[in-house]
């Protein structure tokens, strides 16, 4: 096994993913009070009304914090397989747009079962 921290397989999914924790525990501690278009958790269905805003701010950072604790783990992959800097790059972009796309699938799916109008 032939370690490698250089590949950009193991920092892209590192650095990302730290990000995102980062940024999960900062949302957590200091979430957004008001609907606002700068900071938060902002999609057209989390921004219909307050309670929906509350609810989605406090899923989208825990969401973070899980997802960005996966996304860092991934990096070992970058350790174990040594791979041209070229496709290292863009299987870690890769992987870091994948976890985007499940963290907004999992809080829209969320406030979709939650905020149903049959209720």
């Amino acid at each position: 096994m032939n370690l490698s921290f250089h590949n950009p397989l193991f920092f892209i999914p590192l650095v990302s993913g730290l990000i995102f924790i980062s940024t999960g525990f900062v949302m957590l501690k200091f979430p957004p009070k008001k609907i606002n278009g700068l900071y938060g958790y902002r999609t057209s269905s989390s921004m219909k009304n307050q309670e929906r805003w509350d609810f989605s701010q406090k899923l989208a950072s825990i969401e973070m914090i899980k997802l960005g604790a996966v996304l860092t783990l991934t990096s070992v992959i970058g350790l174990i397989f040594k791979t041209d800097d070229k496709i290292g790059m863009l299987l870690g972009l890769a992987l870091m747009m994948l976890i985007v796309v499940f963290l907004i699938i999992r809080v829209e799916n969320a406030i979709k079962k939650k905020f149903t109008k049959h209720k």
